[in-house]
C-alpha cells in the first residue's frame, strides 16, 4: 500500500480509502457479515481510511459494529454532518451525537460538512454558529480534523477553502471531470494551501467502467499497457501529487484486491506522456455526443444574474454521456440545492458572457436548451421533495 502524509498533522493515510456507501444489500438491509469480511480484508492489506455519512442508510451503524470488534484504533474514521438538514446550532449536536452512538466511538478523526455547494452554503452555517461549534468539538477532542465535501463550481470551492482554516477537503475528480465541479483548479488550490484532498467519484460511481460507450470501452481494452478501465481511471488520479486519498466504494474481494494492487504501484508523477495522451482520446470518444463544447475556462463568469454557466454546461454534458438521470442529478446537486441557486433558468439573456467565450458558444441559447431539458416535470418534483426534506 502507498501512503501519503497529511501535511497538517503528519497522519499517514492510505492512498486508497474505503468508501462505505456501496455495501452489498441483503434485501433492504446491509449484508453485515459480507461487509465486515470485506472491510477486514482491506484493513489487513493496508487500507486505513474509512468513509461513511449520516445519510447513507444503515451505513454508520454497519461500520460501527465492525470497528467495535477491536479495529477502531487501526483506522482513520471519516463521517459527515448533514449540514443541509441543520436549522440551528442545536442541530449540530443532535446529528453529531447520534453519529457517535451509531459508530460506537467517542471521536471522529476526519469530520466533514457534507455537500457544500457554494460559498453561500458555508455562510449559512457560519450564521448558525458552525465556527464556534467546531472550536468546541476540537477542544474536547471529539473531532480531530474538520473538513468539507463539495459539489459545485471551482470558484465557490476556492472561496470556501480561503474562508476558513480547514484541515482537509473532499471533491469529485476523475479523468472526465478535469474541469467539472472543483476540478483540477480546485485540487491544486487546496493542495497549495496545505490541505489533504480526498477524492470521491474517481470512476463516476462505476460509470467510467461499466457505463462507458462501446467505442471507449473498446479503446481501453486495446490500449497498451494492458489494464482494466478501472485501473486506467485510478492511475490517472494517483498520478497527481496533490491527491491524498482516493475513495472507492468496494463491495467485492476482487475489487478490493485490484484497487490495493493499483494503490501500491501508482506513484505520483510516474505516468509517461504517452499514457497521459491516451486519456485525451478516451475523453473524445466518451464525449462524442457532448452537447456543449465548454472547456470550463470560466471566462464567461461571473454572470450578473447568478448563473453558474460552466456548471450548467457540465451537467448537460453529463446528461449526454452518462444518461438523463445522471445529468439531472448533477444539475440539481450542483446548481439548485443552494441557498442562492445558480441554475440556467436565471439567465436574463444580457449576452455579456458571450463576449468573453473563447469557444464562441452561443451561451444564451444553450442555457435556454438546458432549462428546457433539465428543468422539466422531473426537476420540479425533485425540488419539491428536497424542500419537504429540508423542513424536517
Amino acid at each position: 500500500m502507498q501512503y501519503r502524509i497529511n501535511p497538517k498533522n503528519g497522519d499517514k493515510l492510505s492512498a486508497l480509502g474505503y468508501g462505505c456507501m456501496r455495501f452489498t444489500k441483503k434485501g433492504a438491509f446491509i449484508d453485515q457479515e459480507k461487509a465486515e469480511r470485506e472491510m477486514l480484508h482491506a484493513l489487513e492489506n493496508g487500507v486505513n481510511y474509512f468513509d461513511t455519512a449520516y445519510t447513507y442508510p444503515g451505513n454508520e451503524a454497519a461500520v460501527g459494529k465492525f470497528l467495535a470488534k477491536g479495529y477502531r484504533d487501526k483506522v482513520y474514521l471519516a463521517t459527515k454532518l448533514p449540514q443541509y438538514l441543520a436549522k440551528s446550532y442545536e442541530d449540530f449536536d443532535k446529528f453529531f451525537y447520534e453519529q457517535l452512538k451509531r459508530l460506537q466511538t467517542d471521536h471522529i478523526d476526519y469530520y466533514l460538512l457534507h455537500m457544500l455547494s457554494d460559498f453561500h452554503s458555508w455562510e449559512r452555517l457560519v450564521d448558525l454558529g458552525i465556527k464556534e461549534w467546531i472550536d468546541e468539538k476540537k477542544k474536547s477532542g471529539e473531532i480531530i480534523n474538520i473538513g468539507f465535501s463539495y459539489h459545485g463550481g471551482s470558484a465557490g470551492f476556492i472561496a470556501i477553502v480561503d474562508a476558513y482554516d480547514f484541515d482537509f477537503c473532499q471533491i469529485q475528480f476523475n479523468y472526465l471531470d478535469v474541469h467539472g465541479q472543483a476540478g483540477e483548479t480546485g485540487l491544486r488550490h487546496a493542495a497549495s494551501k496545505g490541505l489533504p484532498v480526498i477524492i470521491m467519484e474517481p470512476l463516476r460511481g462505476g460509470r467510467l467502467v461499466w457505463g462507458l460507450p462501446q467505442k471507449a470501452k473498446t479503446f481501453w481494452e486495446e490500449a497498451s499497457p494492458k489494464r482494466s478501465a478501472a485501473e486506467w481511471g485510478l492511475r490517472w488520479i494517483w498520478n497527481y501529487p496533490e491527491t491524498t486519498v482516493i475513495l472507492s466504494g468496494m463491495n467485492s474481494m476482487d475489487q478490493i484486491d485490484e484497487n490495493i494492487r493499483i494503490a501500491g504501484e501508482a506513484l505520483p508523477g510516474i505516468m509517461p506522456q504517452s499514457e497521459l495522451e491516451l486519456y485525451d482520446e478516451a475523453r473524445k470518444l466518451i464525449r462524442e455526443n457532448t452537447k456543449v463544447p465548454c472547456t470550463g475556462c470560466s471566462y464567461c463568469m461571473p454572470c450578473p444574474a447568478g448563473v453558474d454557466i460552466p456548471t450548467c454546461f457540465n451537467a448537460m454534458n453529463v446528461r449526454m454521456s452518462d444518461g438523463w438521470f445522471n445529468g439531472l442529478r448533477e444539475y440539481i446537486m450542483c446548481t439548485s440545492l443552494k441557498t442562492n441557486p445558480t441554475n440556467a433558468s436565471k439567465c436574463i439573456k444580457c449576452g455579456r458572457c458571450e463576449q468573453h467565450c473563447p469557444q464562441g458558444i452561443k451561451i444564451r441559447q444553450e442555457l435556454e436548451n438546458i432549462t428546457h431539458e433539465l428543468e422539466g416535470p422531473a426537476y420540479k418534483i425533485a425540488m419539491k421533495a428536497a424542500k419537504l426534506v429540508a423542513k424536517f
